[in-house]
């Protein structure tokens, strides 16, 4: 499955790009985290949004290519063995369930968030 497929995750990618600042309190909030770890670092820190997208990026690109290997294999494609195409279609299904955790946390937190008396 594609993570473009998944309810939500367009939906948080554009929030957390329009609101860096509410990105860093909901990412620090879904990690358990002091309210400033999302926050960069310095002149070589990285911004919760961007390690966010990076990662989804990374987990989109593994289906990708275990999705290949899976065709390449089932083509008949010597090159291809079939504990490679295994291997890699295990390492997208665990970035995706991580990616899926981290989106169910983030969506948790966004709502106690959002709950909160002012």
């Amino acid at each position: 499955m594609d993570l473009r497929m998944l309810p939500g995750v367009d939906a948080a990618r554009s929030a957390l790009a329009a609101n860096a600042a509410g990105a860093k309190a909901v990412g620090a909030a879904a990690a358990g985290a002091p309210s400033g770890a999302g926050a960069p670092t310095g002149a070589g820190g990285v911004s919760f949004a961007k390690a966010l997208d990076s990662a989804l990026q990374t987990v989109s690109n593994n289906q990708a290519q275990a999705s290949a290997l899976q065709r390449q294999y089932q083509m008949g494609v010597d090159t291809v063995s079939i504990e490679d195409t295994m291997v890699a279609m295990q390492k997208a299904q665990i970035g995706f369930q991580s990616a899926l955790a981290v989106r169910n946390r983030l969506v948790s937190a966004y709502t106690d968030i959002m709950n909160m008396q002012v």
